[in-house]
């Protein structure tokens, strides 16, 4: 077994968070975007040589390049049967995005649940201490504290990688999945309340019923290269997820949100957060813009530290965006919720335009906002984009259900 912690292996591999470096970094990874990721991209190299993947997910994740501009790429390059394995796993992600969409009482779940097992480590040191060594790398399995070392010195894990930790998080070490799954999106640059959450699910039984993610020391070692080759009895032997921990399975289907598009011609304050760094891809020009301001909105990830990185690569993305859009804009933090309004009202504005939020924590600070925002008559508009509008409806169940519509989605979104 190897311990990979010099400086060196460590230092994040990320081109800066502004869309035109983004772009630059698909067009150099776009050539491996075919076969090539088909065949390797299940091996997890290790930090600094993630090559058989294309390290998109950051600014995916902020649209600072968008679905619909990848798929096309992707298309243009390898055509859909050498570029189907990418575009599934594009898929992926608008698909557990829209299925929390449908379901916003699992966030919500989420969201208690974790608060929940926040008080119980204050007074249970064993888990307390279980918990601490797991996230400084400080367990008796190699793999996993590497894993946890390079997940809070780069802001990133494979996702092979992170299907094993939280497997092993889950059923080995037997910790709360929630504080699992807050550990990770505390420090993932990529990190999704959405994919996230559903990940950390799926991987416990919980997202599709009677299916659950066991690690395999025979998985790592032959998906690591060897690098890591963990013994078998070291491994929970796992036979059920945790479905008993909600015995009443999944709650019912709720209908979309619709959101209803900025009105022309009203006063109108601009603002710009991370859930989408390209809100000039709408009619700006059709509005009455008298305020922009951008949104830092990182902390609310967690009652915990948010990773550092995270922090930074959010602000740095919200500046390329603001500046792309205008030369002078205020910048926000989601602090005191009330503060949204009293933005808006300096403005003179009555309403506030924004890209589609969904469902996750600024979601959940928007909806506090909204009693100032209703007393000052200010309106909270937002644009849907028309992938999630096409995706998001057929989110209902399963991800295959959606997989198998792949090419009906990518032909009504003029991609097919």
């Amino acid at each position: 077994m190897t311990d990979e912690t010099t400086a060196e292996t460590l230092a994040p591999d990320w081109p800066p968070p502004t869309r035109d470096a983004a772009e630059a970094h698909l067009a150099r990874v776009l050539p491996q975007l075919g076969a090539r990721y088909a065949h390797n991209r299940n091996v997890d190299k290790g930090p600094g040589r993630h090559d058989a993947v294309s390290r998109l997910s950051p600014y995916l994740r902020r649209r600072m390049i968008t679905e619909p501009g990848l798929i096309a790429a992707v298309l243009r390059t390898h055509g859909p049967e050498n570029g189907e394995k990418f575009l599934q796993e594009v898929l992926w992600r608008s698909y557990f995005k829209g299925w929390l969409e449908r379901r916003p009482q699992v966030w919500q779940s989420y969201r208690d649940g974790l608060r929940a097992d926040l008080a119980q480590l204050d007074h249970d040191a064993d888990l307390r201490r279980a918990v601490e060594r797991a996230e400084a790398g400080q367990t008796d399995l190699d793999c996993m504290n590497a894993w946890a070392r390079e997940l809070t010195d780069t802001g990133y894990l494979h996702n092979h990688a992170r299907m094993w930790f939280a497997s092993i998080w889950i059923f080995t070490l037997r910790l709360p999945w929630r504080l699992g799954a807050d550990f990770f999106y505390r420090h993932l640059l990529d990190g999704d309340p959405a994919s996230n959450t559903l990940s950390w699910r799926w991987v416990a039984g919980l997202h599709t019923r009677g299916k659950f993610y066991a690690a395999e020391a025979w998985n790592i070692a032959k998906f690591t290269d060897h690098r890591f080759s963990p013994d078998a009895a070291d491994l929970a032997d796992v036979t059920e997820g945790l479905e008993n921990q909600e015995p009443d399975g999944l709650p019912e289907l709720q209908p979309l949100r619709t959101p209803g598009a900025p009105d022309a011609g009203v006063p109108t304050a601009l603002l710009i957060t991370e859930e989408d760094c390209r809100p000039d891809d709408f009619a700006l020009g059709d509005l009455d813009i008298r305020a922009r301001a951008t949104l830092a909105a990182s902390a609310l990830r967690s009652t915990r530290p948010v990773g550092g990185k995270v922090v930074e690569f959010e602000a740095a993305a919200l500046a390329d965006t603001a500046q792309r859009i205008t030369r002078k804009a205020e910048n926000l933090q989601a602090n005191d919720p009330a503060e949204l309004a009293r933005w808006a009202t300096r403005a003179g504005a009555r309403q506030i335009a924004t890209p589609y939020v969904p469902e996750g924590p600024l979601r959940d600070w928007l909806n506090a906002a909204q009693p100032a925002l209703d007393d000052a008559g200010i309106t909270l508009r937002e644009w849907r984009r028309d992938w999630d509008a096409i995706v998001w409806p057929h989110a209902t169940a399963g991800y295959f259900k959606v997989r198998k519509k792949l090419p009906e989605l990518l032909h009504d979104a003029g991609l097919g």
